[in-house]
């Protein structure tokens, strides 16, 4: 009703102006203008072919049965997934709201493409194993007809992490998770280190843990352009805009112990237009909220946390902007093509860019270390001084735990989180895309059971705590 009210307003004030300018015109330009008018006058007269007097074709559609508020590899594997799984074809319509249509600014873009099933939890390293999996079949996924197939340069180099003493008997544990969940990976001593990397420097180092299988890194740019195509062909909508608003209806219920809570559902989206005042509310059954960085704003803006402290009302989700600084160097005497992704004692880590002695690395900060999150700006003290380029980009950072935020909310029944995963969304983004639709279809988790990563645990203070954060 929106749409069809704000066309015929619009078209109005086009005709007034089609009729005032008769003024200097030819009696050939008068007639062509007076058919012009009446084809316009006979799209809005009952019974008459509508053609729209207002372009509308960038606004969202008025109605939507899903939509997710973020157009990143979380947000598209999330769509790919709802359209892959439904039980029709066409039987969901799904939008996707992104507002930086450039990338230039969404972390995905800005990543340096890591993909490890070296970590401490058993979801973490199912996640990835699925998702390493994933990106070698990477074809057969996302394949669309009469297009080019997709080159996702998986460089399979493993990853090899570094302990101290006070830390070599929590990777020996980790390691053991790790086996018991098929991850390929053995640990080495500074003496076998040393023989197969001797460009190490294994001063301070007591234990190291090398990925055998499926660990490496990939090009980022390819699987979320991968991603947006695919979800194109299987008809998931675009929109460049801004979330600015939801519409919710509200419900009382009373728990077992006779607590009183309000249980929301939001019916519609209010969507901003990119460079514009204008903005289209859409009505829909579900909301993803896979906003990154921003996600935490976006359930404020369901109400998410907007109660008494310590309620679950007053539960926030606990996800904030964290700037990461990426530095790219040249050294042609550096360790060269058989370099593996290498995460230090030190929290530094770096790989091999290329075939050029190119290298990309960075610096994990302290709580005391973290930079402004306001800006991309790039401090090129951080980490060396002798660097190429530079650039910053954002972690979706879960302060409660480091982990994901995976499934509804208790209280916003129908909002859906993927979100939080604090530098490891990208390489886990497959995975956690199947996980999320299963959710909206099924009810409950078909293939890797995420429970331990839904909204409850922030106000349970349950943390999950993943030792592997880079």
């Amino acid at each position: 009703m929106f749409r069809g009210v704000f066309r015929l307003c619009a078209g109005r004030g086009r005709l007034g102006r089609g009729l005032s300018t008769r003024r200097g015109g030819s009696a050939l330009d008068w007639a062509e203008k007076v058919s012009e008018i009446k084809k316009k006058i006979q799209s809005v007269l009952p019974g008459g072919a509508w053609n729209p007097l207002y372009d509308t074709s960038h606004l969202p559609p008025e109605h939507s049965d899903v939509v997710i508020v973020g157009g990143g590899v979380l947000g598209l594997s999330v769509a790919y997934w709802l359209k892959r799984l439904e039980k029709q074809r066409g039987a969901i319509k799904v939008l996707v709201v992104e507002r930086d249509h450039t990338y230039s600014r969404a972390s995905t873009g800005l990543s340096v493409g890591g993909i490890r099933q070296q970590y401490s939890l058993p979801e973490n390293i199912q996640l990835s194993l699925f998702s390493v999996s994933f990106l070698r079949n990477l074809n057969d996924y996302l394949a669309v007809v009469d297009d080019s197939p997709l080159d996702i340069q998986f460089n399979p180099s493993g990853y090899l992490m570094l302990a101290s003493e006070k830390d070599a008997a929590i990777m020996e544990n980790n390691v053991k998770v790790q086996r018991q969940e098929g991850v390929q990976v053995c640990l080495m001593s500074p003496e076998q280190l040393r023989n197969k990397f001797p460009w190490i420097n294994t001063e301070g180092v007591a234990l190291a843990s090398y990925g055998l299988e499926g660990e490496g890194w990939f090009d980022p740019w390819c699987l979320l352009q991968g991603l947006r195509r695919k979800v194109q062909s299987m008809g998931v909508l675009f929109c460049h805009g801004e979330v600015t608003r939801f519409v919710s209806s509200s419900s009382r219920m009373e728990t077992m112990s006779g607590e009183e809570m309000t249980l929301k559902r939001i019916h519609e989206v209010h969507v901003k237009m990119d460079h514009s005042m204008e903005y289209q509310p859409v009505e829909c059954a579900i909301v993803i909220n896979a906003a990154g960085a921003w996600s935490g704003q976006v359930a404020e803006l369901a109400g998410i946390g907007n109660g008494p402290p310590g309620t679950l009302q007053g539960t926030k989700l606990p996800v904030e902007p964290r700037k990461r600084y990426v530095y790219l160097w040249h050294c042609p005497q550096g360790p060269g093509l058989e370099t593996p992704f290498l995460a230090d004692t030190s929290r530094a880590y770096f790989r091999r860019e290329g075939l050029g002695n190119n290298y990309l690395g960075g610096c994990s900060p302290t709580e005391e270390e973290e930079p402004d999150p306001g800006n991309l700006e790039v401090d090129h003290g951080f980490f060396q001084d002798k660097v190429r380029n530079a650039w910053a980009g954002y972690y979706d950072y879960n302060t409660f735990d480091q982990n994901g935020v995976v499934g509804p909310h208790p209280l916003v029944v129908n909002m859906y989180f993927a979100t939080g995963f604090s530098g490891h969304g990208l390489q886990q983004a497959p995975a956690v895309g199947r996980a999320v639709a299963e959710l909206v279809l099924e009810g409950q988790f078909q293939t890797i059971n995420l429970s331990s990563f839904l909204f409850s645990r922030f106000f349970l203070g349950e943390k999950v705590l993943e030792r592997y954060i880079i």
